[in-house]
């Protein structure tokens, strides 16, 4: 299966006005095909999650980044269709509690980040923290160059205790965005999703857009890299994302424990 290229690399610009929402090289030409490879990968994400959590040595952190109705609920569902739910910890991240705004606003990430054997799922991020709050200036830039870095050197102290992060903005036109959500306040089993409060922020669609440039260029590393995820077509969208997690469990080298001394001589009444 061909892909596009999705990785923000490290030290250069994310370049969000030249990639491509609508880009579908990984569908190819035939649907019924692209399916077919969508449950392929829905298979070996079930069996490598199995693995992962028997192993209890390896953790993974995804993160999903996305302006609304890009497909951040819809893209756990589909991608994570078959994993068992046990090994899986899907956490959002809104508007802080006073108990959480008394700390720093890392404290409240770090407690839900995978323990050994675990997959996190975070349905937005830490990265609420320079987006919302840049776009509607209740931080300047120093403070926001600041939790850059501080972002930067938190995942990286995860990444050397073993953990394994992906990052993933799903990328869509503010045109698919007008479609999705004209979609949800016409359709009677959509209606229950519309909120007319997330106009205003697509008024800001500009200073979002300005955001995310500058959060995924100063915060894709080696240890965290982001991807941005054409998100257009919602098939091209689990296709890539399913082949890069995919990718990133299998590059880990992983083994189920050894077998008990003597497993094969127990009998079992």
């Amino acid at each position: 299966m061909k892909l596009p290229d999705t990785r923000v690399r490290p030290g250069r610009r994310a370049g969000l006005a030249a990639r491509d929402p609508d880009d579908r090289t990984a569908v190819g030409r035939k649907k019924a095909a692209a399916y077919e490879r969508l449950d392929a990968y829905r298979a070996r994400l079930e069996a490598l999650q199995e693995l992962l959590y028997a192993e209890g040595r390896h953790r993974l952190l995804i993160v999903l980044q996305a302006m609304d109705t890009a497909g951040k609920d819809s893209t756990i569902r589909h991608v994570f269709q078959g994993v068992d739910p046990l090994g899986v910890n899907v956490s959002g991240f809104k508007a802080p509690t006073p108990e959480e705004a008394a700390h720093d606003f890392l404290w409240r990430v770090h407690r839900r980040v995978p323990g050994a054997g675990e997959i996190a799922i975070f349905n937005r991020s830490h990265y609420e923290d320079v987006l919302v709050t840049r776009v509607n200036g209740w931080i300047d830039a120093a403070e926001c160059r600041r939790r850059y870095r501080q972002i930067n050197d938190f995942e990286r102290m995860l990444a050397e205790s073993g953990t394994t992060i992906l990052k993933f903005y799903l990328h869509i036109s503010k045109d698919e965005q007008k479609k999705r959500l004209e979609a949800r306040r016409d359709t009677p089993e959509k209606q229950w999703k519309f909120n007319p409060g997330d106009l205003p922020v697509r008024a800001q669609w500009t200073a979002y857009m300005k955001a995310y440039e500058a959060a995924l260029s100063a915060t894709s590393t080696a240890h965290a890299p982001w991807h941005v995820i054409p998100a257009n077509s919602k098939l091209a969208r689990n296709l890539v994302i399913s082949h890069l997690l995919v990718e990133a469990l299998e590059n880990l080298g992983m083994r189920y424990p050894a077998v008990p001394d003597g497993l094969a001589g127990i009998e079992i009444d």
